[in-house]
């Protein structure tokens, strides 16, 4: 239960801290444990995903969604050591389309193998509701391609502000989130795989979708996710 308390609230995991507090007495334990309760949360939001498509944004002028790409690269200490089959060889992009309204931050994370509009445009298309306000910068891959498509695009011009001095458009909830989330990322072991990253992207979705819209708390989610999970063992 303290494990599952820590993982619920997004705290650090480090298995040598773990092992102090007698947490648990392994390793392997706490890889274990580790596993199976980021299996719950994955098939938490594949479930939501599957009854609500993790559609954002909308036609209300009270919200936007912020659109960005970031590099998630794994960076070699000293740069020593091999690549392997970290995502650096698969050049690690991320596209994050986040809907901003008052506090609540709600982010679609997609890793996708460029940052072309073909590559980008099925996935906006696909998560952002038509009508909907979409910030953005001036990356040329959605430049002129959301308006005929239904959205009102703002975009900013990074090389001359932060915000645009005329329709106040601004990436900086995103680019605030990319740190987070990026952090939050670092923080957890065997990080270098493409699909350990798919998997940390899940979760940190998890816990804005899930956790933390619960109103009980995230400890309340990820117990009610268990249940589901492993509904039968209960009975």
């Amino acid at each position: 239960m303290e494990y599952i308390y820590r993982f619920s609230q997004g705290l650090h995991l480090r298995q040598i801290d773990l092992m102090e507090d007698c947490v648990a007495r392994t390793s392997t334990t706490l890889s274990r444990m580790n596993k199976l309760l980021r299996k719950v949360c994955i098939k938490a939001l594949k479930n939501l995903k599957r009854r609500t498509g993790l559609r954002v944004g909308g036609k209300s002028r009270q919200k936007f969604v912020a659109i960005d790409e970031s590099k998630f690269a794994h960076k070699r200490k000293f740069n020593r050591g091999r690549c392997c089959t970290t995502w650096q060889r698969r050049k690690g992009w991320v596209f994050g389309m986040m809907e901003v309204k008052g506090a609540r931050r709600l982010p679609v994370l997609k890793m996708v193998k460029d940052r072309s509009r073909t590559t980008l445009m099925p996935i906006i298309t696909r998560h952002i509701r038509r009508g909907s306000t979409v910030y953005s910068d001036n990356w040329r891959a959605y430049l002129n391609a959301l308006q005929p498509l239904g959205y009102r695009h703002l975009t900013v011009n990074h090389s001359e502000n932060f915000v645009d001095p005329q329709t106040g458009c601004h990436t900086q909830h995103i680019e605030r989130a990319w740190l987070a989330i990026k952090a939050q990322v670092s923080r957890f072991r065997g990080n270098k795989t493409t699909k350990l990253l798919r998997e940390h992207l899940k979760f940190i979705q998890w816990h804005y979708w899930l956790g933390r819209r619960n109103r009980k708390g995230a400890l309340a989610q990820l117990i009610h996710d268990i249940r589901r999970t492993y509904r039968f063992r209960f009975h």
